[in-house]
């Protein structure tokens, strides 16, 4: 990833510019500490700046983080940020399985790779080494987890993946020069509500919160997942660590003034706290770059005026499976009908789940739940799915299970997208939509879509196609305007 040159890096710095927020960091040599752009400390000298393009290279060059601005907080990049696929593949699973103990053989397995190719894409656009990027990972969710929460700090440790206090410890003193326990002091942070703990994820400004929040709601599949008093919850069942179950609630509400979201968790998901931060950040499109997208999409006002509102984001998967499942029920009939038949289906196969929240009582089926249906259309029939959608839903969740269908923005697109093809009752608006929704595809198109036709009366699919060539590469969010324009 190339950087701006010194004097524009600065500009930067000195502009507070939020547009390079997660995509710039500065080291500070007079303070040894390493900032993001929009940070309120005091403007150093020019001269005292150097400049990087991740958190991780900014460690690897012996600087730690800042307290005031957080670099932890910054947002992340969108896939076609990076030059290279794979890298940003390799990262996006790093940053979300950095709590597991993985190690570089595992990951590139997951990624369809050696581990020699990983290492050489992965320099390639980062300058670091995967372990040392995973490493950053992990240091960062650990000072996240010591200002914001109170847990324990051996739960912290364990959360980020050090497996001891004392690992934990030991690196904090060599990066960053204390103790997590006087990093703790210094940030005279920490949540006191028995039972819970709230954490920060920030997004580059601007966020149409109240429409991407209003698009969940309408598809909310009840006793999993909620909307009320402007946030978002839902029941979650998660992988931790070793493999072990991680069951709880969380919640997601917004800061406009810090540019942030809050997530609050249930104590009981913090061993699977890295995947469940990661999958939020999915969920509401934390990563976009509303400019990049913009400079591109300002174009459809020439189509019809207002068709683009800046801040649109594309609305992501908590849980890719539960999303391409709900895709498969909505085929053909209402958002509300579709949410209908989601609920019926969780309710009769989801795990029960005590959360002690109204509303969220059991978990969504797994793949393995729903592969092991001896007769779907008979199990599933009774709740009002038709016989070729249940056969259909049976498929997935065995193409799921066995390995053959990997859903997710680890996943390659376009394999995934063929092996969705490949599966009877899954046509091209179904393989579109879970790459939009499940794969972080930036630049799918649904031309067939009612809602697309609805916006652009008397145009053809073909007509669509055409006209949208002008979208790219961010197609998926001119159907988030198009839908929005109704």
């Amino acid at each position: 990833m190339q950087l701006p040159n010194r004097e524009a890096c600065y500009a930067i710095f000195r502009a507070k510019d939020p547009r390079f927020d997660g995509r710039l960091f500065v080291g500070v040599a007079s303070t040894g500490v390493y900032c993001r752009p929009v940070c309120r400390a005091r403007l150093p000298r020019e001269e005292n700046c150097t400049y990087f393009a991740t958190a991780a290279q900014a460690e690897q060059a012996g600087y730690r983080p800042c307290l005031v601005c957080r670099p932890e907080l910054a947002p992340g990049q969108a896939p076609l940020d990076a030059a290279s696929a794979l890298a940003r593949r390799a990262a996006r699973y790093l940053e979300e399985h950095c709590g597991d103990g993985l190690g570089l053989e595992e990951a590139a397995r997951q990624l369809g790779c050696t581990s020699r190719h990983l290492r050489r894409s992965f320099w390639a656009e980062y300058q670091v080494t995967p372990v040392a990027y995973l490493q950053t990972c992990r240091l960062l969710l650990a000072k996240g987890l010591l200002t914001d929460t109170a847990l324990p700090v051996v739960e912290v440790a364990l959360a980020a993946g050090f497996g001891s206090q004392r690992r934990l410890e030991a690196l904090f003193q060599s990066r960053y020069g204390l103790t997590p326990a006087a990093l703790r002091r210094q940030a005279a942070a920490g949540s006191a509500c028995p039972g819970r703990f709230t954490v920060a994820l920030g997004y580059r400004p601007p966020y149409r919160w109240e429409e991407l929040l209003g698009f969940l709601e309408a598809r909310a599949i009840a006793g999993v997942e909620r909307v009320a008093d402007g946030r978002y919850w839902r029941a979650v069942r998660l992988a931790g660590r070793a493999g072990r179950q991680a069951a709880g609630w969380l919640s997601v509400g917004h800061r406009p003034d810090r540019c942030q979201l809050e997530v609050t968790l249930s104590e009981s998901l913090a061993p699977a706290l890295p995947q469940v931060l990661a999958r939020v950040r999915r969920l509401f499109d934390l990563d976009c770059d509303p400019q990049a997208v913009g400079a591109v999409l300002e174009g459809m006002d020439r189509v019809r005026p207002g068709l683009y509102q800046p801040g649109r984001r594309v609305p992501g998967s908590f849980d890719p499976f539960e999303t391409a499942v709900r895709a498969v029920l909505g085929q053909q009939i209402t958002v509300k009908a579709a949410s209908t038949l989601a609920g019926r289906l969780a309710a009769a196969l989801g795990d029960p789940l005590e959360t002690g929240v109204e509303g969220l009582t059991h978990t969504f089926p797994t793949p393995a739940a729903l592969a092991a249906l001896e007769d779907p259309p008979a199990r599933l029939g009774p709740l009002g799915v038709t016989s070729a959608r249940a056969r259909c839903i049976a498929a997935l969740a065995r193409a799921v299970e066995q390995g053959s269908l990997q859903l997710g923005p680890c996943a390659d697109p376009a394999q995934a997208q063929a092996a969705l093809l490949a599966i009877k009752g899954v046509g091209n608006w179904t393989a579109q939509y879970l790459a939009m929704r499940t794969l972080g595809e930036p630049d799918a198109f649904l031309e067939t879509d009612v809602g697309v036709r609805r916006a652009l009366p008397g145009f053809t699919p073909r007509q669509l196609r055409e006209l949208a060539e002008a979208w790219r590469p961010w197609r998926s969010y001119a159907v988030i305007n198009l839908w929005n324009a109704q």
